[in-house]
């Protein structure tokens, strides 16, 4: 079934019945996913919706500095890593049909495909399904979920990074799996944020916290030319 989730103009504030008489989601409304996909797909008036834990969430419009430009430099940040490491895919603002409860709509993401060791693959209607390797999502108005039941849905799943934004705290946390959970990694004695999952992947958090994408893409550029990053791609080209 095409879901048609990208895109979209910004919501009205009655959603009326389609013309088919499918009702449409509404914040809160407790969804298998199959309904879920089916009332989106009836109404592309709706902007975004994702299902956490079977609950229908729906966020505010995007601002621009509390969203919009730290996504962008997010999304060049992993776009850069991608084109330098052949074997990792990624996607900006991707559906990701997680499991049965849970479909997230991730502002970012970078995976492995399967013949690499992924656990995530593209269904054949196009959209992804399984576990990314590193998520990011940015935070303002959905701080309490993205930290509180996107964390836990994500931990449980098994997302082995994920990246958390928060544009009001002006904090960026960078959670790895463990056997326990999640635990924030710790940046290097230099400030620097380094991926244990995709070498070379380098973010000074400060720097992203500024705006300063010039500083950003130094520190990923130096990242690119480590002998962890040369040793990794070496690695995926043996896989392929």
């Amino acid at each position: 079934m095409s879901i048609a989730l990208l895109e979209r103009q910004s919501p009205s504030t009655t959603a009326p019945l389609s013309q088919n008489g499918v009702q449409p989601l509404q914040p809160g409304d407790r969804l298998t996913r199959a309904e879920f996909e089916r009332r989106y797909a009836a109404h592309p008036e709706i902007a975004k919706a994702e299902l956490i834990e079977g609950i229908v969430y729906m966020p505010s419009p995007v601002r621009h500095t509390l969203h919009g430009t730290p996504q962008l430099l997010l999304a060049g940040w992993a776009a850069v890593y991608l084109a330098s490491t052949p074997g990792v895919d990624g996607g900006d603002n991707s559906t990701l049909r997680l499991d049965l409860e849970n479909e997230p709509q991730p502002d970012v993401l970078l995976r492995l495909s399967p013949k690499l060791g992924g656990r995530s693959f593209v269904a054949q209607d196009g959209y992804l399904e399984g576990v990314p390797e590193l998520i990011v999502e940015i935070s303002a108005s959905t701080a309490s979920y993205d930290m509180n039941q996107k964390r836990h849905v994500y931990a449980r799943n098994g997302v082995p990074e994920y990246i958390v934004y928060l544009s009001y705290d002006r904090r960026v946390v960078w959670y790895v799996l463990g056997d326990e959970g999640y635990t924030e990694l710790p940046a290097g004695e230099d400030g620097i944020l380094r991926s244990s999952i995709f070498s070379g992947l380098w973010l000074d958090p400060q720097a992203l916290l500024n705006n300063d994408m010039a500083r950003v893409l130094a520190v990923l550029q130096e990242g690119l030319a480590s002998p962890e990053h040369q040793t990794f791609v070496e690695r995926l080209a043996q896989s392929a």
